[in-house]
């Protein structure tokens, strides 16, 4: 009869097991890449020739700090934010698989096609975003004939957008004074999505959606209340409606602080 029960009790726990393999497999594979880009964010480093001023300032180690630059500068290469920054990179599902009845699967590539005379010509456009989940982040839309240099495209366009934000603790349930939500309530919109984002207390975690979450972890936000309105499925103007929410963090006063 124990026999039985073993045997019932693992047949049960067999889905969810294999979905844990699923995911460790993945977290091993995420590592594993991250590592190679950061093998070959380091040779680019080696091999870098800069060609602006802040760039050759900062080859020369005598800028050590990005915020010296994002207050009076903007940012024209992308080693610079390697060099100054620990970054990390991720990719937003813009895309949709192919499936019956528009039921196909999320994805990180959008396909378009344009017709010609020699035939279907695909594009690929994807949107990443890259931060040091320490309050600098940002976000570049790559295309591109092929996935891979699409990619690389978006990621050199994220960087080059790199911005500060204000982080804190604004909520009314909580009274620590560290940095793991913003100060205050802050809204963003483009096009027809809008996202308003709420100071939440520690343990709340990231209540928005799976894209928005990407986004404010690589800035550094591990607590926040999100609210959206509009056409939300819209990938790109829902990220860039939480970009422009969080630039808002450093136009509002402060007390005992200048706004930008």
């Amino acid at each position: 009869m124990n026999e039985e029960k073993e045997e019932n009790i693992v047949e049960i726990i067999a889905p969810e097991i294999k979905e844990i393999e699923k995911k460790s497999a993945e977290e091993l594979e995420k590592e594993r890449l991250r590592m190679v880009e950061k093998k070959k964010i380091e040779e680019n480093l080696d091999k870098w020739v800069p060609k602006t001023k802040i760039g050759k300032l900062v080859k020369e180690k005598k800028i050590k700090n990005i915020d010296e630059i994002l207050e009076k500068y903007k940012i024209l290469e992308p080693e610079i934010a390697d060099s100054l920054l620990n970054l990390n990179s991720d990719l937003l599902a813009i895309g949709q698989a192919k499936g019956k009845f528009g039921g196909g699967k999320r994805r990180v590539w959008r396909q378009t096609q344009k017709k010609t005379a020699e035939g279907n010509v695909p594009t690929f456009a994807c949107l990443a975003v890259v931060g040091d989940e320490n309050g600098h982040v940002g976000i570049g839309l790559g295309k591109a004939k092929e996935t891979l240099p699409a990619r690389s495209k978006a990621a050199r366009n994220a960087k080059l957008n790199i911005f500060k934000i204000r982080r804190g603790c604004g909520s009314f349930d909580c009274s620590c004074h560290e940095m793991h939500s913003i100060p205050f309530k802050v809204e963003g919109k483009c096009g027809s999505s809008e996202i308003i984002l709420i100071p939440a207390p520690q343990g709340t975690g990231l209540a928005v959606g799976d894209e928005c979450k990407k986004i404010l972890r690589l800035a550094g936000i591990k607590d926040i209340y999100g609210k959206t309105f509009g056409q939300t499925r819209s990938t790109i103007n829902l990220a860039k409606a939480c970009i422009s929410a969080l630039k808002k963090t450093m136009e509002i006063k402060v007390a005992g602080e200048k706004a930008r």
